[in-house]
């Protein structure tokens, strides 16, 4: 299909692409960067009105899915684009993210100094390629022209089978479902874990499995991660504001929301530093640590709760299978936390008391949970990142 679009794209086209992933992404991004044109990249997941609402919104001019390549009435995307990216919306209507040719570029090259890769080494993508992640990865093999090998699906068995590849990009969830099933990871020079937090007990796993595992830090808005194992790649700056939030200033960062100058204005501050909306710190050995979106702190009796601290706690009870940690308001304490638990057992569900004593010495009194909702499942936008928009009440 990359053949057919390729010599009908213009420097100046925003080309959507609507198709599952698989290895036929390589060639249509390589053709999408080599005309200079922004490549704009749609779930194939996506029910049809949630699409086709998104389509409008980005107004592509040329329009790929399973049917072929066409054009539309759209918007052109101005100079030096490389890709038009919507964010995972996990907190409402995602953005639609426009990302410079030069920070693209800058995105790939920095994080393959960092990894120190090798032109020949190869790559392997099982997340989605409608994301930021697994985006990358393409442009990784179309600008630096590395291997790459992508997956139409994540499959453990797979995955345990694969030895071509020397790195990937993994969310938490795929990792520990590698190493439930026991496969060797030790292959990899590189294991880039990024979408979500990696708790402590999963990078304890992963230590013990000899896999060399790298917790990514970054955004859409930031061309993906820009933090490697708590260190900022070349050129770019991280600081803490006042209020505790995490600014980025890069090489790497958009140029903006598509059609949202005010949102665009309001993500940056006065000075050109980007909002993360996250909060961090920096640790004594200078690292920097991401506590959580800012959004998402439970101000219970005065003191300030971070959901992930508590769910890495929680995620070792062993009458535990998933958990993710919400608020309420609370009459008395203002918020409270709730644990919302996927049970290991659906017959042997832990209780709020034994969550409780669990905690203790843990970690402080007040950050242990007084509700507990079980539920079937953990709400998870694609890459896995937990909705908390939904732990909320």
């Amino acid at each position: 299909m990359a053949s057919h679009a390729a010599p009908h794209l213009r420097a100046s086209d925003v080309v959507a692409v609507v198709l599952p992933p698989g290895p036929d992404w390589i060639p249509l991004v390589e053709a999408i960067w080599e005309a200079g044109a922004a490549l704009l990249p749609v779930d194939s997941r996506l029910p049809a009105a949630e699409a086709s609402a998104l389509l409008e919104r980005a107004r592509p001019t040329v329009l790929i899915d399973e049917s072929g390549a066409r054009r539309n009435d759209g918007a052109l995307a101005g100079a030096e684009l490389a890709a038009v990216v919507p964010t995972s919306g996990s907190g409402g209507q995602p953005h639609l993210v426009e990302i410079g040719r030069d920070a693209m570029h800058a995105a790939v090259t920095t994080s393959a100094e960092a990894l120190g890769s090798a032109p020949s080494d190869g790559w392997l993508c099982c997340i989605p390629v409608a994301h930021i992640g697994g985006l990358l990865l393409l442009f990784r093999h179309a600008i630096l022209g590395v291997p790459l090998t992508v997956h139409a699906v994540f499959d453990v068995e797979e995955m345990c089978h694969e030895r071509a590849a020397r790195f990937t990009s993994l969310v938490p969830t795929q990792l520990q479902r590698l190493l439930d099933a026991g496969c060797d990871l030790s292959m990899y020079r590189g294991i880039l874990v990024g979408g979500s937090a990696l708790s402590p007990v999963t990078a304890e796993r992963a230590e013990s499995a000899h896999a060399r595992v790298i917790p990514t830090y970054g955004l859409t808005e930031s061309c993906g991660g820009v933090v490697y194992g708590g260190q900022p790649l070349a050129g770019t700056d991280v600081r803490v504001s006042a209020e505790g939030e995490l600014h980025l200033r890069g090489p790497t960062l958009m140029r903006g929301y598509r059609f949202e100058p005010e949102a665009t204005r309001a993500a940056f501050t006065d000075d050109g530093w980007l909002r993360t909306q996250d909060a961090g710190e920096f640790a004594p050995d200078g690292t920097v640590r991401v506590l959580g979106r800012v959004d998402d702190a439970i101000l219970t009796g005065g003191e300030v709760v971070w959901p992930a601290e508590v769910e890495s706690v929680l995620a070792d009870h062993p009458l535990v299978g998933e958990v993710a940690i919400g608020k309420r308001l609370d009459p008395e304490w203002g918020e409270r936390v709730v644990a919302f638990v996927v049970p290991h057992s659906a017959g042997d569900p832990p209780d709020l008391d034994a969550l409780r004593e669990f905690t203790a010495g843990r970690l402080a009194r007040f950050k242990a949970p007084r509700e507990l909702v079980l539920v079937e499942a953990i709400d998870r936008t694609a890459l896995g990142k937990i909705r908390r928009d939904r732990l909320r009440g």
